[in-house]
């Protein structure tokens, strides 16, 4: 780095904090502290390093960057603004504001120049784990397109390497060897409340080592000397992730600089004003002096010009290929149908998840951006590609992935390979442990993200494993997620809809909840019933107005199917309906609605083998199970819950006669 280079750039940076702390100053709202410690090792990465192009920051050939440490936006914001990406003064000004493009923590999709929504720490570092991941997996499945490959870098605090998901994502990320994955690591010794010292004592160098990674260590924040040769370093690595380890001191230059009081909250005028001083700032807030940005700018324009044109040029030329073609596809999520295996005329008595992992096999054999796997249990969930070789190392053509015991890391993988463009992702566990990936999969809805979960083991008829591994509240979670649509499929039929229905999203993210056990089949299952959300499967064939409609999803509508006949018996009929999404069914006009539920809200049964919460919105009357399950044999614990066709057709008939 030349003296005049340095000079200016030293410059720039501390316009850049000052630019900072004038958003949170006006906004009264925003995290000061590691936004004054990290600022020359951001601007550095991005003056630098960085081949990403404000004049097209959506390009698929530039690098990635994810701001794990979402409290720090206001940095971000300040230094796209110098960097030349279309986020003007007046964006600045209204930083945490209501509609604003420059929100308290990063949003994808809002702000160009942000490739990942931060804020839940930790997340945007398996995000990026996810980029990385699906960079190598593209560059394997199209050579032509070697022009596509990139580096992805994460900055990070000690907040998300405190949060568990870090050690999912660095684990997994040091096991596939990701070369093309720097993470920068600000080590300021704080968090919100305290001194990190009060939480952790563990060494980060190590930590890092053990899983793989290679290590670089700058002693002084301000040493951006230091920091370029690092992440040259870094950059120049062939086989494994690194990590850049950077000491800093939190508020940086403020009156608070040391104190983890300096974390969360702007600073008082008289505080605010002595550091604008400190840094030099003579001029009005806002004012960011044009030789600061323009020497930023002529930097980035220099570095990456003739680099951007030269992959423009290669990637048109690509997307003429066959190969390009394909990818393109991928990217725009178009003709998706055509890889999906024909429903069944008839349904066969199934196991979902049996009838899924067909589909799964079929998908991953036909369909060029299918990528995706389990948390270690791809025999039980069916999510294997039979004869693929397995994403790896050695692999990194392979399909099916292996993501290891880390449902939440999976969740938040699947969240930067779809962040990356390019891929369909899926990722499959039993249901019962979503509770773990439940973060991931809000991340996914906030970004608009098509990810697929697989879900199954579904209910009580797990049996043996008992209430720990036997799902109860866990449906009414996932509905209660606004973006989210769950799917629970009745039968072969009704899963292949699923597929369906997952494959065609493009807004958010599809939930497929899958049985263990069989599932009887269902006699008039319909593809555009099911793309409705709920639909009229059976009927008494007697000419007679019902009594009674009985709302099920999942082995529950078979079960209420053989309940309705054992009433007819009696002289009691009820309509049967197929309710496998309550987001679908949301969405349809009233007349529709009101042709599935019929008959008035007193004479409406619900049926499922989970919690009755939410069932309340479609019926006066709930069957499920309040209360967690009982390890047993399967048959024997349905029946002790009273899911046996003649249970369930007392309790309805109880429910409509009293």
């Amino acid at each position: 780095m030349r003296k005049e280079t340095f000079n200016a750039d030293t410059k720039a940076i501390n316009d850049l904090r000052v630019l900072t702390l004038d958003m949170i100053e006006k906004a009264n709202s925003g995290h000061p502290g590691m936004a004054m410690d990290v600022a020359p090792a951001l601007y550095t990465l991005y003056a630098h390093h960085l081949n990403a192009f404000p004049q097209d920051p959506k390009s698929p050939f530039r690098d990635r960057f994810v701001l794990s440490s979402g409290h720090c936006s206001a940095l971000l914001y300040a230094l796209l603004h110098m960097a030349g990406y279309e986020i003007a003064i007046d964006d600045l000004k209204s930083f945490r504001q209501l509609g604003s493009k420059t929100p308290g923590h990063p949003e994808y999709g809002l702000t160009p120049g942000i490739d990942a929504t931060a804020g839940p720490l930790g997340q945007g570092i398996a995000q990026a784990v996810g980029m990385a991941m699906a960079e190598k997996h593209l560059a394997a499945l199209y050579p032509q397109a070697k022009h596509l490959s990139h580096k992805t870098y994460v900055l990070c605090g000690d907040g998300c390497l405190e949060e568990g998901i870090s050690q999912e994502a660095i684990s997994y990320a040091g096991n596939l060897e990701l070369n093309n994955l720097i993470l920068i690591y600000d080590r300021n010794g704080s968090t919100l409340d305290d001194e990190t010292s009060v939480s952790m004592k563990d060494d980060a160098a190590l930590r890092f080592y053990s899983a793989g990674w290679n290590v670089l260590h700058v002693k002084d924040g301000n040493d951006i000397r230091t920091i370029d040769r690092a992440l040259t370093k870094a950059k120049k690595s062939r086989s494994v992730p690194t990590a850049i380890i950077i000491d800093s001191t939190i508020g940086y230059g403020t009156p608070l600089q040391g104190s983890h009081k300096s974390h969360g909250s702007p600073l008082n005028a008289e505080d605010y004003e002595k550091t604008r001083k400190g840094f030099g700032a003579d001029y009005e807030p806002f004012a960011v002096p044009e030789v600061s940005t323009n020497h930023l700018r002529a930097l980035i324009k220099e570095r990456t010009a003739a680099l951007y044109e030269e992959k423009k040029a290669a990637y048109e030329e690509f997307l003429k290929t066959e190969e390009g073609k394909t990818y393109l596809k991928g990217v725009e999520r178009v003709d998706y149908l055509s890889y999906l295996p024909d429903a069944p005329e008839q349904s066969r008595a199934e196991a979902s998840r049996k009838v899924s992992g067909q589909i799964v096999a079929a998908l991953g054999q036909k369909m060029p951006s299918f990528f995706g796997g389990s948390a270690d249990v791809a025999a039980s969930v069916m999510t294997a590609i039979p004869g693929d070789p397995l994403f790896s190392v050695v692999h990194p053509e392979g399909k099916d992935i292996r993501f290891g015991i880390r449902e939440f890391g999976m969740a938040s993988f699947i969240n930067g390979i779809l962040l990356h463009e390019g891929l369909t992702a899926y990722g499959g566990c039993f249901l019962v442990f979503s509770d773990y990936l439940k973060p991931a999969i809000r991340m996914a809805a906030l970004e608009k993200l098509p990810a697929i979960y697989l879900f199954s083991h579904d209910s009580l008829a797990v049996g043996e494993d008992g209430p720990t591994h036997q799902p109860i509240e866990q449906l009414a979670m996932l509905r209660s997620i606004p973006g989210l649509v769950v799917l629970r499929p009745g039968d072969e039929r009704e899963t292949h809809f699923a597929w369906a229905e997952a494959l065609k999203r493009k807004d958010g993210p599809t939930a497929i909840v899958l049985s263990r056990q069989k599932l009887l089949p269902i006699e008039n299952s319909s593809p555009e019933g099911f793309a409705r959300g709920a639909y009229v499967v059976y009927q008494p064939k007697a000419k007679i107005v019902p009594e009674g409609e009985v709302i099920a999803s999942g082995s529950e509508v078979g079960l209420a199917i053989e309940a309705a006949k054992l009433l007819e018996e009696k002289g009691i009929y009820v309509n049967v309906v197929s309710m496998p999404s309550f987001e679908l069914f949301e969405k349809q006009d009233e007349n529709y609605k009101k042709s599935v539920l019929s008959l008035p809200y007193g004479k409406r049964v619900s049926l499922e083998m989970a919690t009755t919460y939410g069932w309340g919105k479609y019926a006066a009357h709930n069957i499920g199970a309040d209360a967690y399950g009982a390890s047993g044999k399967e048959k024997d614990v349905l029946k002790a819950y009273g899911f046996t066709s003649k249970e369930v057709a007392e309790k309805i008939q109880k429910a409509l006669r009293g």
